[in-house]
């Protein structure tokens, strides 16, 4: 594909090594090619990626406030289509700007119907501003504002369900994805862009920085996410679940034991009972989307 040869989103840019939301960028990009215009929400993406007076863009981006991008992509697509212009809208952020601080600009835009793609890194945590707990924290992870210790096991309340939400509003297209597999990430980025009406693009982003693992295994948890069911890859077309990646799950403390913040579920000693807790999660994923691949039974002999 064209657009996928082209490399829209530059190299030189202050992410940490194994960025998630750096290697997201990069394919969105790849799907969007280069009639687009990218509003972007304050937050890591933005910090890294235009230091002033530099930027990895080469596409027109606007860098907008933490809770506002939604409303400023509402803005210029109004702008295009009264101009009868063709270009297509993009508006990322991350999680905090997504489920929790933007989720009112978010929520108008969608109940409006304007014609624009919003797509989120979730990076699960306010990574750029110290590592706080958002809406899109696992349960037991360990944040800043949620600390593992004596007294907690980490964060204590699951993941809230944007897709879902946004389901809600009426959108023609949603889909969850992961910097794992680069493949589907530029297929639902592209669909997305390509339908009518507000749509909605959700990328499992791994931070090595925040999750607390080496930059080289990024690519490999952010598998393991899915691998295990903590995290569901799937589109939904007006409010329906159409197409579910299917895997052959693992247990889940594989993925849970890459990563720092949930190390205090196995030291200094193991916690079955959380751990467990935190399997049903997944269970219940994979019971909610068909996820898990039926082996078939080896004949009588």
């Amino acid at each position: 594909m064209e657009n996928e040869a082209c490399e829209l989103f530059d190299s030189g840019h202050r992410a940490c090594g194994g960025c998630g939301a750096a290697l997201a960028s990069r394919l969105i990009l790849k799907a969007a090619g280069k009639d687009v215009i990218v509003v972007s929400a304050t937050g890591c993406l933005e910090v890294f990626s235009t230091p002033y007076p530099e930027t990895a863009w080469k596409v027109p981006w606007v860098h907008s406030l933490f809770e506002n991008n939604s409303a400023v992509a509402s803005g210029i697509e109004a702008s295009l289509k009264r101009q009868g212009r063709k270009e297509k809208v993009i508006a990322i952020g991350g999680d905090g700007a997504t489920f929790d601080i933007g989720i009112l600009c978010l929520s108008g835009a969608f109940e409006r119907g304007h014609d624009f793609t919003y797509i989120c890194y979730d990076n699960e945590a306010y990574m750029n501003t110290g590592i706080q707990r958002s809406g899109a924290t696992p349960y037991d992870a360990s944040t800043t504002t949620t600390p593992a210790g004596r007294c907690s096991y980490g964060n204590p309340r699951p993941k809230k369900d944007m897709p879902a939400i946004l389901a809600a509003h009426g959108s023609p297209y949603i889909a969850t994805t992961s910097i794992a597999y680069p493949r589907d990430m530029i297929e639902k980025v592209k669909r997305a862009i390509e339908t009518q009406g507000p749509t909605y693009v959700q990328v499992h982003a791994p931070c090595c920085t925040g999750w607390g693992f080496e930059g080289e295994k990024t690519v490999a948890i952010a598998k393991l996410a899915l691998e295990t069911g903590l995290f569901v890859s799937y589109e939904m077309v007006d409010g329906s679940v159409v197409k579910v990646k299917k895997v052959l799950r693992k247990p889940v403390e594989e993925y849970l034991s890459t990563q720092r913040r949930f190390r205090h579920l196995f030291k200094p000693k193991r916690n079955d009972a959380e751990i467990a807790k935190i399997q049903a999660i997944a269970d219940r994923n994979a019971e909610k989307f068909g996820i898990d691949i039926k082996l078939k039974k080896p004949a009588a002999e």
